[in-house]
């Protein structure tokens, strides 16, 4: 139902049930809710396991970083505009919406013939992929009370947890395959969108019947615009300054840019008062201030352990994409793990800030030991790691959504969500481009100084003395020795190579990913301290026109 603005009550929230809901018809309109989520949870994980064979195929394995980068970026960008578009005039047709924009993204991924092409796709993607968690989230936030939220946002997490699970196996099937009905194999990672996405579509559509009081803003565009202006030349000189040079034209010119357009928004928003696209005193609220932070910090620690992992595993450890994917579910199983814990206890207690202050220390105590990840280390110790790294992830992610909602006013629940979602992506953006630039910029030192070291012993003598080896040899010849710019083109070559040969190469990838380890654990460290400042809000739900209280 459609009403005046002018007769709705400014604090309520623009999607609400007409009475309240039972148990039951909330898992209803979950099962609609998660599949479009699961869309978006999917893609990552089955990407992310395939994108070694995508990149090696489609000839730049260094320019892996433009893919996640550009489905990043604009599902950023898009993620506030879809929670203002939505408080304005609903929840369900642009959740709707994302879900298409998602399977059409999808499917033009299938015919990339090049990573600049399919980062191109998947920017489409993302504008699809930005709708997708933040007005689910939402959604939650506006049709189950706060005490209860922390249950039912574990759904959602579960959904997390099985696609991490489901994806690096489907991934890994099909970039295993030459090719499926005719199709190459990994283009299917993009393609099995399509019937996901249908079902989503129509459970959606059936399901998700929400009372909406039109809440009349303006929109802000020229915010929009003035952040895209911000964030595209800061995450593009984050993932390009390894090549150009942190100190070269092209980087002085994004540093410019960015900030110009940084500065713009942020007077825009200023000015923009209430109708902002991220309105300033959403921010001055100590928890959504605070937490932004964090969720950034956050965003930037799971998509570059996320990223850099499965390449370890199939690139050091010889994995398959299938095999990487198994290997990884002590991850989910972390992950997992974290989430129903703190889940069922807040459920139970009302207190988050326990996981949140628990959570920070063990991200950063498990990337720092990661940073002392070896070529001989074994699988067994990793495993290890990978839970106390999920665990703390599951302690932090769904507690800090939930911080964040209890802190914000009813009427802004659509944007506060889509903040918190915001923050967590432009972490994630930055992780993903600085931590994977950090990897390759350190790849042919680090593979220069192996070979030094190999050449000396009577095994790789032995190795290049070999006839069998003797293309190998000539081709490294002609490319300077050191074979570092192969490995970031073409990893694929190293399956088939004596190992004695391949020795160097695997041992110079381990210790590239040291220094990004290290980095991300000086980087956690500083989000567990910000963590650990947030206040303890009550998860009672305010009366109209009350504000959240602050329960230390």
């Amino acid at each position: 139902m459609t009403t005046d603005a002018s007769a709705a009550d400014p604090a309520l929230t623009s999607d609400q049930p007409a009475a309240p809901l039972s148990h039951r018809q909330i898992v209803t309109i979950l099962t609609g809710l998660m599949l479009g989520m699961f869309l978006a949870a999917l893609d990552q994980t089955i990407v992310a396991t395939a994108i070694r064979t995508i990149a090696d195929d489609l000839q730049g394995l260094d320019r892996q970083a433009w893919v996640t980068t550009a489905y990043l970026i604009t599902s950023t960008i898009v993620t506030p505009l879809y929670g203002k578009l939505s408080d304005i005039y609903g929840r369900k047709p642009f959740f709707i919406t994302a879900i298409s924009v998602f399977v059409i993204g999808s499917v033009m991924c299938t015919f990339a013939d090049s990573m600049i092409q399919l980062a191109a796709y998947r920017a489409v993607q993302g504008v699809g992929a930005g709708g997708l968690f933040s007005l689910a989230l939402a959604i939650i936030g506006d049709i189950v009370p706060p005490m209860e939220r922390a249950k039912y946002q574990g759904y959602f997490l579960a959904v997390f947890g099985t696609s991490s699970v489901l994806g690096p196996v489907i991934g890994g099937f099909f970039a295993g395959m030459s090719s499926f009905l005719g199709i190459a194999g990994w283009r299917w990672v993009f393609l099995v969108n399509v019937p996901i996405g249908i079902v989503a579509l129509l459970v959606v559509m059936r399901t998700l019947h929400l009372r909406h009081t039109r809440l009349d803003h303006r929109i802000d565009w020229w915010g929009a615009a003035a952040l895209s202006v911000g964030l595209v030349p800061l995450l593009l000189v984050a993932e390009q300054g390894r090549e150009w040079g942190w100190s070269s034209t092209d980087a002085i010119i994004c540093y410019v840019v960015g900030a110009l357009g940084v500065v713009a928004f942020q007077a825009i928003e200023w000015r923009m008062g209430e109708e902002a696209l991220l309105p300033i005193r959403l921010f001055t609220n100590k928890t959504i201030g605070i937490g932004s932070i964090a969720s950034t910090v956050l965003g930037m620690a799971l998509f570059g352990g996320i990223a850099c992992l499965p390449l370890y595993l199939q690139i050091v450890k010889g994995a398959t994409p299938t095999q990487a994917g198994l290997q990884l579910l002590p991850l989910t199983l972390g992950i997992m793990s974290g989430s129903v814990i703190s889940g069922q206890t807040i459920s139970r207690t009302g207190r988050y800030r326990p996981f949140l202050r628990a959570g920070g220390p063990m991200i950063a105590v498990a990337l720092f030991i990661l940073h002392w990840t070896r070529y001989d280390t074994a699988l067994w110790k990793l495993m290890i790691v990978m839970v106390l790294f999920g665990m703390g992830m599951g302690f932090m992610m769904q507690p800090l959504m939930l911080a964040i909602q209890a802190a914000a006013e009813r009427r802004d629940m659509g944007i506060a969500t889509a903040s918190a979602t915001f923050t967590r992506q432009i972490g994630g953006t930055l992780g993903t481009a600085v931590f994977l630039s950090i990897l390759f910029s350190a790849l042919p030192e680090r593979i220069a100084t192996r070979m030094g070291q190999a050449q000396g012993t009577a095994e790789f003598k032995a190795a290049l003395a070999d006839p069998a080896n003797a293309a190998f040899v000539q081709q490294m010849k002609a490319g300077g020795g050191s074979g570092g710019s192969s490995v970031m083109k073409d990893s694929s070559f190293l399956s088939t190579l004596d190992p004695r040969l391949a020795k160097p190469f695997l041992q110079g990838f381990a210790d590239s990913m040291d220094r990004v380890f290290l980095f991300a654990s000086i980087v956690m460290i500083i989000g567990a301290a910000i963590a650990w400042t947030i206040p303890q809000i009550s998860l009672r739900r305010p009366a109209p026109g009350e504000a959240p209280v602050v329960a230390e």
